[in-house]
């Protein structure tokens, strides 16, 4: 059975979605090329059609993904600025889901293992969101917008390794005021 291009490009959409979700909560090194075709409906030997390599695929998956995330963090800022995105990336859903949140923080402890294009389309994440959050600030400011991004994955990090309920609500609150001190100081 034959299929139109736009079969194939939905195909192809759709293990991109499935790999951003499960490499941000698995980990790059965890999801495996097999289990991730079968997610999607089809067999591991299907791969190749779509990817020359894993590799390939999660180049692509940090270039197409945290799209979503931007949407809705610049719908937040529109109705309460950075103060509000702050605490909107800082919250209990985002620790919890890390499969719908932003891959800066969730692939961070591992990208600087992989290869050189893998590290550069993260970079190119990370130099994105630094924009973003730089335009959103009251007066930008590069400096302030990489010490706020720093503290919000660290923090990101910190918040969802810790077995202890209590102290990753503590790490994400505090976090929280200090980004939002960074962003008016």
């Amino acid at each position: 059975m034959r299929y139109d291009k736009d079969h194939k490009k939905a195909i192809r959409r759709k293990i991109l979605e499935l790999a951003a979700a499960r490499f941000r909560k698995e980990g790059l090194n965890n999801v495996g090329v097999a289990s991730l075709m079968g997610d999607a409906g089809l067999t591991h030997g299907g791969f190749y059609s779509y990817f020359s390599s894993k590799e390939t695929l999660i180049k692509e998956t940090l270039e197409s993904s945290m799209n979503e995330r931007f949407i809705g963090a610049l719908l937040v800022i529109k109705k309460g600025g950075i103060d509000a995105f702050i605490h909107y990336y800082l919250c209990p859903e985002h620790r919890d889901h890390p499969e719908k949140g932003c891959p800066i923080a969730a692939l961070a402890q591992e990208i600087g293992g992989h290869s050189i294009p893998i590290r550069k389309a993260y970079a190119k994440k990370v130099q994105g969101m630094l924009a973003f959050i730089d335009s959103a600030l009251p007066q930008p400011d590069p400096a302030k917008a990489l010490a706020i991004l720093a503290t919000l994955v660290g923090a990101m990090q910190l918040a969802r390794a810790v077995p202890d309920a209590k102290l990753s609500k503590q790490i994400l609150a505090a976090a929280a005021r200090t980004a939002c001190d960074i962003a008016h100081f």
